[in-house]
């Protein structure tokens, strides 16, 4: 067995804004005349898709909404998260991922993105960036019907990893997932991946009882060691 692919999460991995959206959904739920709450915003949003997360804090407020309008709030927010983008200089890009990116070009492996945000969200910040063509897979929170901790964006993942090189035949047990939250980690596990968990969002402590690899920022992760255990596992 070998490691065949790193999948990689976005918000909280790639790209430093959790700060921003939680500011634009407590912005959402302003406008919608309700009270948002930092700790259900921590409970109920990261690692999760908008629609996920939305869903259960107007429940939790008694409001009950169609999947239309739940599609315009997520729209809404995401206007004014290009608008926020637009106003910043430089993107807050996490140190460690175009140093991990260029270790896994060189190691000859392909990568994608799994993520609850938008595909528009993701593609501009990856262009921007300048980092879009290292990423031929992505799976957005568009893309898929349920939100992590269910698997399905990762299982999607290998599906279009192979699509994209068919020689890879990868398994989702070939591929190595790069998270900052339990939801995120759990998804990746469900889906039999290894998974790393980098301390960008909770305690190194807490994703170290989950995750395979922990590592506080991602410049740390050595992937040649990760390439080593994967040749040793027979399967």
């Amino acid at each position: 067995m070998s490691l065949k692919a790193v999948l990689f999460d976005f918000n909280g991995v790639i790209i430093n804004d959790e700060s921003m959206h939680q500011q634009l959904i407590e912005d959402i739920l302003l406008g919608e005349n309700l009270r948002p709450s930092a700790s259900d915003y921590w409970e109920d949003c990261l690692g999760r898709s908008d629609r996920a997360c939305l869903k259960v804090l107007l429940e939790k407020r008694g409001r009950v909404v169609s999947d239309d309008d739940l599609t315009r709030l997520i729209s809404r927010k995401a206007d004014a998260y290009r608008r926020q983008l637009e106003t910043l200089s430089k993107l807050p890009i996490y140190p460690g991922v175009e140093d991990l990116i260029y270790k896994i070009r060189v190691a000859q492996l392909p990568m994608g993105v799994v993520s609850g945000a938008l595909r528009k969200e993701v593609e501009l910040v990856l262009d921007r960036a300048k980092l879009l063509q290292y990423f031929p897979v992505i799976v957005a929170g568009d893309d898929i019907k349920v939100s992590k901790p269910e698997p399905d964006g990762y299982l999607l993942a290998v599906e279009r990893l192979n699509q994209q090189f068919p020689e890879l035949n990868a398994k989702s047990s070939d591929c190595l997932a790069i998270e900052d939250t339990p939801a995120g980690i759990e998804a990746a596990k469900r889906a039999g991946m290894q998974v790393v968990g980098v301390a960008n969002t909770y305690p190194f402590h807490m994703l170290q009882r989950q995750a395979d690899w922990t590592v506080d920022y991602l410049h740390q992760l050595e992937l040649e060691r990760v390439q080593e255990v994967y040749a040793q596992v027979v399967g």
